[in-house]
């Protein structure tokens, strides 16, 4: 009996633009792409504006990892609700989120709150 070996076979595909040869290479490259995408759209982290941000360090806000990983979740679940923009009340600080795009917009203290007129919302979140 004689041995086979077996190779892998690489397709190639023309391209009929310009008629030259391109490996799969290229398609591997396109799969992870698509992959490395879907594992991003998955991640729903809560980004924050420079705006916030700036208004978080000026107002001396602080909110802790569990309470940011709860804001994150709440929007979420507002988002899938078809809540596009969201006053999220905290303890401590007032956020203006949009969740349509998973991003903190601005960012007051509770007590500057109180004072204030939030309009183009629709809908509230409450975290203690």
């Amino acid at each position: 009996m004689t041995q086979r070996i077996i190779h892998a076979y690489q397709q190639h595909q023309i391209s009929p633009k310009n008629n030259h040869v391109s490996t799969t290479k290229q398609t591997a490259s396109a799969d992870f792409k698509t992959q490395f995408g879907l594992a991003l759209a998955s991640t729903n982290e809560l980004k924050i504006s420079k705006h916030a941000s700036q208004r978080i360090m000026e107002r001396n806000i602080t909110i802790d990892n569990r309470q940011w990983n709860k804001i994150s979740e709440k929007v979420d679940e507002a988002k899938q609700m078809g809540i596009q923009d969201s006053l999220v009340l905290l303890n401590n600080a007032a956020l203006i989120v949009s969740a349509k795009n998973n991003t903190v917009v601005t960012a007051m203290d509770r007590n500057e709150a109180t004072t204030q007129i939030f309009s183009n919302i629709n809908g509230t979140i409450i975290i203690d």
